[in-house]
């Protein structure tokens, strides 16, 4: 009796400390990334991004998750040299500094005017769309990737006057987290943390004519079983849950990160999406349907999306029973 009561004491104890030590942990890491932050503001823009390029590029090879990255592009690149894996690597992590730095100086990279003569960092491919959803009087769906500096996508519909709500997953960090927050609520409009519920907030939004963005690229455990440059994975059904029950139109939408610093925002044609015999909208075909567009938009320009993302782990006993069998055949 008095040894369970020991022995529950010091588990108590030891989460006690663990979570402090976890806080102190973000608090620190935070402390830095702010310390980054107001060094790079006294930069001039493109010298700050080109900074944290060449500073991710030395220091990405050293990160834990470099190794999950050359793992994930030998798979999906089985035919590529070393060399190449190593490039696209280095790319990302270029990409990965530069869209951090870039929340710093957001308000003076927008800025597109569609009455401009010149060109300035933003162009915009698709206009007819932005303008079409933001005028139609009914539900969109627009969907994207960790790609170029894909935060830029609310703001250009904010532009075009379209009222559209992004979800997002905030960072473990809460200081962190805080601080992404404001800064994207002051140039991006609504927001909707991707949480518990936000299922049922983004029906919510549709059922009232609205319009919602959403990434569609990340792991979801026990999600549906798809395919992403041919290897199994789980993606959120959510967005082709809704599609079927909404019946609205679903857009792919994109930003494709040019040289010099400029960008190019995109939004293609709405897609047909799959059907059942019944005539609904098909949920898992629509799942592997964005997973192959967004495998089009990655093969484009590899090194502009996130290859650290463990993004074919298979959870629960599927993944378990997966491995089981690979085992299997390599015996």
């Amino acid at each position: 009796m008095v040894g369970n009561a020991f022995k529950k004491l010091r588990r108590d104890l030891a989460f006690r400390h663990g979570r402090r030590l976890r806080q102190f942990n973000y608090w620190l890491l935070a402390r830095v990334a702010m310390t980054i932050i107001w060094l790079l503001r006294l930069l001039p823009v493109d010298s700050a991004l080109n900074f944290a390029d060449r500073a991710a590029r030395r220091i990405g090879p050293w990160v834990g998750r470099h190794n999950v990255a050359i793992a994930n592009l030998r798979n999906a690149y089985p035919e590529k040299s070393d060399r190449e894996i190593q490039a696209i690597a280095s790319d990302m992590w270029g990409n990965m500094a530069r869209l951090a730095a870039e929340y710093i100086f957001l308000d003076a990279l927008f800025d597109y005017d569609p009455a401009a003569t010149k060109p300035g960092r933003i162009e915009v491919k698709g206009i007819e769309h932005f303008v079409h959803i933001a005028e139609e009087p009914k539900p969109h769906i627009i969907f994207t990737a960790h790609l170029g500096n894909f935060e830029l996508l609310p703001v250009a519909a904010a532009t075009f006057g379209m009222n559209i709500t992004a979800l997002f997953r905030p960072p473990n960090n809460p200081y962190l987290a805080d601080y992404i927050l404001s800064t994207r609520r002051s140039t991006m409009g609504s927001l909707l943390p991707s949480s518990t519920g936000a299922s049922f907030a983004l029906a919510a939004i549709l059922e009232k004519g609205g319009n919602i963005g959403v990434l569609v690229d990340q792991k979801f455990s026990s999600g549906l079983e798809t395919t992403f440059f041919g290897r199994p994975c789980e993606s959120n059904r959510v967005l082709g849950t809704l599609a079927r029950h909404y019946d609205c139109d679903v857009y792919p939408a994109r930003c494709v990160r040019l040289p010099g610093n400029r960008f190019r925002l995109e939004i293609e044609d709405k897609l047909t999406l799959p059907r059942t015999a019944g005539g609904s909208v098909d949920v898992h075909g629509t799942t592997q349907l964005l997973n192959d567009v967004v495998e089009r938009w990655v093969r484009e320009d590899p090194g502009q999306w996130m290859w650290f993302h463990k993004r074919w782990e298979i959870s629960g006993p599927r993944g378990k029973h997966r491995q089981a069998r690979q085992r299997g055949e390599a015996a």
